[in-house]
């Protein structure tokens, strides 16, 4: 381990400087809104606000499954929320999420409206109003929504630690990075004795438990998350890969990932979507 000072923390923390790293400008102690910021509205019954990390896929995966199932009702206008630019921070997406973190949806078909923050959250909600993608039988809708709770506790390991440290840290640090590849490459077992027996996480049928740890587990295996491939020797989790192979190949979900996304291959953003053809 290499030879560092010990840390030694103070009676009470303050905040009184900005902790470096790739979101150290966005980063902060508090909530509630900075700036008057009102949200755009679009035509169709769902409005969703997001980004295409792991948390806004989710959402926006779902959406164009519905869509290709033939759920109308799940047509959809999503706008960008840049985040570096701290568009999560403006009064209107506060007034929508308390908690400043996207994905946050509106449904404008109800009256009043409806809205819907934290990205589980907003897969049980568009599952359950359009009867898809999450079983009615008591036992199996327990195992998906398992999974699914699985994945919403697990996932800050993945992403606000491990991937913090190792990729967006100012500096590499040796405890924390051991400390959290651990627990990651114990999550992807998990995943993988599971999917041994299984096609998806909870037997033969694709749910939203797929879909959620798809959208972080998925893009790790497949090396679209933190280039931590190699490092984590994610292809030893063969059963891991299939699945998210599988996955990947569903034409909905390679429509969702595109959806928000304003970086990579220009072919491959969409920074807004208001209507199918957004996608072509």
């Amino acid at each position: 381990m290499n030879d560092r000072s010990a840390y030694t923390p103070p009676a009470v923390w303050t905040w009184d400087s900005p902790s470096g790293g790739k979101f150290e400008k966005i980063n902060r102690p508090v909530a509630g809104a900075t700036h008057d910021q009102p949200l755009p509205r679009g035509k169709h019954p769902l409005q969703l606000y997001s980004l295409a990390t792991p948390n806004g896929v989710k959402v926006t995966v779902l959406l164009e499954e519905l869509l290709a199932i033939g759920k109308q009702g799940a047509e959809y206008d999503a706008f960008l929320v840049d985040i570096n630019k701290g568009e999560q921070f403006g009064s209107g997406f506060t007034e929508l999420n308390p908690n400043s973190k996207i994905p946050a949806l509106l449904d404008v078909s109800t009256n009043p409206p409806t809205r819907v923050f934290e990205s589980g959250a907003i897969l049980v909600y568009l599952a359950e109003k359009f009867d898809a993608f999450l079983p009615s039988e008591p036992s199996a809708r327990a195992e998906c929504m398992s999974w699914l709770f699985w994945q919403v506790g697990s996932a800050p390991y993945l992403g606000g630690g491990f991937g913090h440290f190792y990729a967006y840290a100012p500096e590499k640090l040796e405890y924390p990075i051991n400390r959290y590849a651990m627990e990651v490459k114990r999550q992807l077992d998990v995943l993988d004795r599971n999917l041994a027996a299984r096609r998806y996480l909870c037997g033969d049928d694709y749910n939203i438990a797929d879909i959620a740890n798809f959208a972080w587990y998925g893009a790790l295996v497949l090396g679209r998350l933190y280039g931590a491939k190699e490092f984590l020797d994610v292809a030893s989790y063969t059963n891991v890969v299939r699945w998210a192979e599988e996955i990947m190949q569903r034409p909905a979900v390679q429509r969702g990932r595109r959806v928000n996304r304003q970086w990579g291959p220009e072919e491959e953003r969409v920074p807004e979507r208001h209507d199918a053809s957004d996608l072509d």
